[in-house]
């Protein structure tokens, strides 16, 4: 035969709220001390927002700093290089053409015949063609033949 226990008095209490509550006592100091702190919350709450704002301002104006001297650096950088004979001459030489005295210059513009040149593009059809090939057979013919082929053709 199974013996069951039946739980202990303490445990099936009840415990009446209205019977805790009532053996609470707060006291005025206790109010006066939950009122300061709701005060101190109330004043505090918005200057702690202030400042997590100027942190944030702070961080973007030494950001905006910090790319400033980079750029300052890379201008200065720059100028060294314009102080440069040999840079200053291959600047002159390939942005404005200049030449040594007896040095000839060969411009070429336009150097293709007009046959040559692709004319006006076809217009783009909207609408999807289903193609009369299998494009992955030719893809592995054409593999298998450049593999096993013994000669090579040259384009005319």
């Amino acid at each position: 035969m199974v013996k069951t226990t039946a739980p202990s008095p303490r445990f099936r209490r009840r415990v009446d709220v209205r019977e805790w509550m009532g053996g609470i006592r707060v006291s005025g100091f206790a109010f006066i001390m939950l009122g300061l702190v709701v005060l101190a919350a109330c004043v505090l709450v918005p200057s702690v927002g202030t400042y997590l704002d100027q942190r944030a301002q702070i961080a973007a104006l030494e950001e905006t700093v910090r790319v400033g001297h980079d750029e300052v650096a890379a201008l200065e950088a720059e100028r060294e290089q314009w102080r440069d004979p040999a840079f200053i001459m291959t600047q002159a030489r390939e942005r404005l053409y200049y030449v040594k005295p007896g040095e000839v210059v060969y411009l070429i513009d336009d150097d293709l015949p007009e046959s040559s040149l692709p004319g006006d593009p076809a217009a783009v059809s909207s609408d999807v063609e289903r193609t009369r090939t299998d494009w992955m057979s030719q893809f592995v013919r054409s593999v298998v033949t450049s593999g096993t082929s013994r000669t090579t053709s040259t384009a005319p």
